[in-house]
Order: structure tokens, then sequence, then C-alpha cells
């Protein structure tokens, strides 16, 4: 199948309002390959833009904190890829493409630690969700300002752990981070519903 333009053009050409990191390469690829829907692809780079600037934040604010950044970028990139098969999902609610997505990356070579954030983004009060899930779903939320509670007191426990502070402390600093974050979700918007649902 030959790779769609317009996709690898919204995934990868550079952007100045807002101004995105463009997709992981083999990401860009897969979703080229896919055909992904415009919006799909706009989606996706709009929240591996957070994931990357939370990875950094998290790089700079505790380093003790143990954290695959190429595998969250990744699962950041691909966490919706589901929707491919379930384009009725870009636009309403729904889940079949959590697990479709994963056995889809799986389908296509992509290994099981990698594959998994397709399935697990909006499963982050399981039992075996490491912190690069939590960032993949954190930034899932937050790319649009919003806010959920019980994930991030997840992302602050294991901050708190790893860097050997009180929770208190490391709840102020992620709230800092997060709301600073979310003052750019407006343009994050923007771009992506300029963006069509269907190619």
């Amino acid at each position: 199948m030959a790779l769609a333009p317009n996709v690898l053009s919204i995934a990868l050409d550079p952007t100045s309002a807002p101004p995105l990191r463009p997709l992981p390469a083999d990401a860009a690829a897969l979703l080229g390959e896919l055909g992904a829907p415009p919006r799909l692809v706009a989606h996706l780079r709009a929240v591996h833009d957070v994931a990357a600037r939370l990875v950094e934040w998290t790089g700079r604010h505790c380093p003790e904190l143990a954290v695959d950044r190429e595998a969250v970028l990744f699962g950041a990139a691909t966490h919706d890829i589901g929707k491919v098969l379930h384009p009725e999902e870009l636009s309403g609610p729904g889940s079949r493409h959590e697990e479709a997505g994963r056995e889809l990356l799986l389908a296509r070579g992509v290994p099981p630690e990698r594959a998994r954030f397709a399935g697990s983004h909006a499963s982050w009060r399981a039992p075996d969700v490491g912190v690069d899930d939590l960032l993949v779903s954190l930034a899932d939320k937050v790319w649009k300002n919003k806010r959920v509670a019980d994930l991030e007191d997840l992302v602050v426990a294991e901050l708190s752990r790893a860097c050997g502070r009180p929770v208190w402390q490391e709840f102020l600093a992620l709230d800092e981070f997060l709301t600073g974050l979310g003052e750019g979700a407006d343009g994050r918007l923007a771009w992506q519903a300029v963006h069509p649902v269907h190619a």
C-alpha cells in the first residue's frame, strides 16, 4: 500500500501555531500505510507533543524516575491507532479501538511492550500499569486541558517514590507543570479541528 502523503504531511511537517514535534518516523510511516484519517493523525501528533513535554519535565524534575522515553513517545504517537478500524470513535464515544489498536500493532510487527499502549491508555487503574503507561494516559488527557485527579495522583505517587520527596510537594510541582501545559490546549484543539475526520 502506498503511503498517504497528506497523512505524512500532518505527521511530520513543521507547525508553528501551535508548534508541535513531528511524530516518530516509524509511527508516521505506519499511519501512512494504514491510510489513517487526518483528524486521527492530528490528534496523535498533539498528544505525542504533550507526552514529549511530560517526559522532558520528569527527566529534569525527577531524574531518578525510570522512564522509557522512546516507548512513551511511540505509545503516545499510536495510542488511538485502533480508530483506523473504528472511525466512528473519532467523533463519538467508544472503547473498541483500544484492543483493536493493540492487535493491529502486533499484527504489524510492533513488539508487545510498545503495542500495549494502544490497549492501556484508558486503563490507568489496572494493577500492572507502570509509569510509562501513566505518562501516555496523562498526555492523552492534558493535551486538551482535561485534569483527572486519580490519574494525576498515581503519577504523583510514582514521583514521590522515585525522588523521595513528600507527596504534597510532588503534587504541587506536577500541578504547576500541567497548568502550564493546559494553557496551550486551545491551540492544539483548534489545530486538530481543522483536519477532517475522514480522508
